[in-house]
Order: C-alpha cells, then sequence, then structure tokens
C-alpha cells in the first residue's frame, strides 16, 4: 500500500508540480498597460479617427457649448434698475453669467469653458478661453455728445469715440431708449445761447436731430465697423443678448463643420449608413439606396435595377451604348421585379426607366425628373 501510494504521489508530479503544489504567481504584462502620461499619449493616438470627430462634434454641438459659455456682466450694469431683466433672461436661457469688472464700463463680454476631456481633433482656435465681442451700454445722451462729435468731423480722419485701437476686442453698441430721448429734449433753434463768435461745445446739449443720427449710424458702420443697437427697454435688449449669446454657442460647431470634409466624399458616412469605400466595396448598397430616394419606389424595384446593373458606371455604359434617345429612355422600363406568392406580376415601369435615365445622362441642372411633383 505504500509503494503504491509513492506510485500515485510520483505519478501525479508529473513536469515537476504535483496537483497538491501551489503555481508560483505569474505576472502578464500586455502592450496596452502602458503606465505614465506617454502610454494615455499613445491610447488617445490609437483611438479611431471617425470616434474622434464624433466626440468633437457632440462637445461642439450648441446646447452643450451654451453650458460653457459664460457671460461677463460689469458691475456698473447693475446700477440700472431694468438690469434684472437682463439676468433673469439669462437665466432661463441656461448660461451661466459672472459679475466681473470689464475693460469697459457698462459692458458685456463673454468667456468660454473648455470641456474636460477636450476633444484631440478640434483646432485650437475653436476653444479660444475669450470671445472677441465686446457689447457696450450706453446712455441716450452719452451717445449723442458722440454723434455731435461725428457730424462735425467728416473724412477719413473722422474716428469714433467709443473705439479701443490696441484693444482685441471687437465693440458693439446698444442703446435703450433713444427716440423717447430725443422726444423728451426741448427743441433749441440754431445759434441760441451763444455769441455768434463762440466755438460749439460738444459737450452740450446741442440740437440732434434723427437725420443727424442716421449719419452717425452710418460712418460707425462704414469707417469704425460698430454695430449700433437701438432698443426701447431692458426687455428687447435682454432678447438681443440671448440670441447673440446662442449665435456665439453654434459659432464652434459651425467652424468645425466647414473645416471638415464633406459630406458626400466616399470617405464619409452616407445618410443611410452605408460606407462606400475607394476599392468599391459597399458601393452596391450606396446605389441601392440612391434609387430609393426617388419617389414612388419600392424595395422590390431597386432590387430589380441593382440586380440588373450592380453600380452607376455599369448603367452608364449600357446608356451609350444604346441607339437612340428612345431606347435609352426606355431601357429598364421592361425589368421584372418580384412579388411575392399570388402577386401579379410587376416590371420597373416606363416613369421610373425615364427618371433614372435622365438622372444619369442630362447636364441640365434645373431638369424636373419627376413630373407627377
Amino acid at each position: 500500500m505504500a509503494k503504491a501510494g509513492v506510485g500515485r504521489a510520483a505519478g501525479t508530479s508529473r513536469g515537476g508540480r504535483g496537483r497538491g503544489q501551489r503555481r508560483a504567481p505569474t505576472w502578464e504584462i500586455s502592450d496596452s498597460d502602458t503606465e505614465g502620461p506617454a502610454g494615455a499619449e499613445a491610447a488617445a493616438r490609437a483611438r479611431d479617427p471617425a470616434e474622434e470627430r464624433r466626440a468633437a462634434a457632440e462637445a461642439l454641438r450648441p446646447e452643450r457649448a451654451l453650458r460653457r459659455l459664460v457671460v461677463l456682466v460689469d458691475p456698473a450694469i447693475l446700477k440700472d434698475a431694468g438690469a434684472d431683466v437682463l439676468l433673469e433672461a439669462l437665466d432661463a436661457l441656461g448660461c451661466e453669467h459672472r459679475v466681473e469688472t470689464q475693460l469697459r464700463a457698462r459692458s458685456l463680454s463673454w468667456s468660454r469653458v473648455r470641456p474636460d476631456p477636450c476633444p484631440c481633433d478640434v483646432p485650437p482656435q475653436l476653444w479660444a478661453a475669450h470671445e472677441q465681442e465686446l457689447l457696450l451700454l450706453l446712455e441716450p445722451e452719452e451717445f449723442l455728445q458722440g454723434v455731435a462729435r461725428l457730424t462735425q468731423v467728416s473724412g477719413p480722419d473722422c474716428s469714433a469715440p467709443w473705439t479701443c485701437p490696441g484693444s482685441p476686442f471687437r465693440p458693439h453698441l446698444a442703446i435703450i431708449g433713444l427716440d423717447a430721448h430725443l422726444r423728451s429734449r426741448p427743441r433749441c433753434v440754431p445759434g441760441m445761447g451763444r455769441s455768434p463768435g463762440s466755438p460749439v461745445v460738444p459737450h452740450t446739449k446741442a440740437a440732434i436731430s434723427w437725420p443727424q443720427v442716421e449719419e452717425a449710424l452710418v460712418l460707425l458702420q462704414l469707417w469704425a465697423g460698430l454695430d449700433v443697437l437701438l432698443v426701447a427697454s431692458w426687455q428687447e435688449l435682454s432678447e438681443h443678448v440671448c440670441a447673440f449669446t446662442r449665435a456665439l454657442a453654434q459659432r464652434p460647431y459651425k467652424q468645425l463643420r466647414e473645416s471638415q470634409a464633406l459630406s458626400f466624399c466616399t470617405a464619409g458616412r452616407w445618410a443611410a449608413s452605408e460606407r462606400a469605400a475607394r476599392h468599391s466595396r459597399g458601393l452596391r448598397g450606396t446605389w441601392w439606396w440612391q434609387i430609393r430616394q426617388f419617389n414612388r419606389v419600392s424595395s422590390a424595384v431597386a432590387d430589380a435595377v441593382v440586380a440588373a446593373f450592380p453600380s452607376p458606371r455599369l448603367l452608364q455604359q449600357a446608356y451609350v451604348a444604346c441607339g437612340s434617345e428612345q431606347e435609352r429612355l426606355a431601357l429598364l422600363a421592361d425589368l421584372p421585379v418580384e412579388v411575392g406568392q399570388g402577386g401579379r406580376p410587376r416590371r420597373v415601369g416606363p416613369d421610373l426607366s425615364r427618371r433614372l435615365c435622365l438622372f444619369l445622362t442630362t447636364c441640365n441642372p434645373d431638369l424636373v425628373l419627376d413630373l407627377c411633383s
């Protein structure tokens, strides 16, 4: 019995390891277990470019970009009783706003918060921390004083008093209640209240009419590049600020779309999620979806056309081989269409045959293919 036990023990310890012995712990190191920031960068480089583009597009979508946009409000604006309307409108928009001292008193600016993590496929200029737009609120009398200075000096030497040549911001002007202020001003007779030889002082309340205001608006637009917004109330100003904020939130997404390749290129993805590669793989499915885009074309009819001509190039070659225009227009008319059991025999018909022929052969971009539309 002892010898048999020894023999079984010797037999089970084949290869130097017995059943009762524990195997020494081993560690397996894979290529993806790289430590440190270099491994993270390698993993980021190994991502699919299509996934990077989709992640960038998602990060820049207007509804997400709006939540990362911050409206910076100068403290001087809060001294006005109507500023609460503006703050309530920004809260309803879902955009963050902060009270910070700005470069110009009574002004608004916009700042952007970068997403974390930041997509690598997005150009750096789209993640600019600060927008270059600045909205400057002016009192009606302050604006009229500037109008008086503009109308006194004409020509290329005219300079707007609200521009800052060294500033990176693009200022926009907003005046609340200018029309009501002009109506409430006393009408002054030219020359009254001063001697004939005395100079004109621009800071006095001179008689300013609407034609002079309109002239000043043209000068500001053409020579200074300033947009002037005339509103009657804080409610109108708040609506403009909210619309302008939404436009700023959409700007990076539009810039990214414009910088990418066109969606109908062969390397892109079609609307039907059918990819057509340069080596023609997937072209049959894309051709089938293209036929289905025509009005009154069923899947069975598209199957019949694709079965006879698997690619549009083959159909074009068949059109070239036809001897007359009528033969080309009726080339697909008699193609049989598969129907279920008990169904009546069908064919493609002359209408779709004519539309496909014109679609692939005509050079007129304004031609109406569907006569029934």
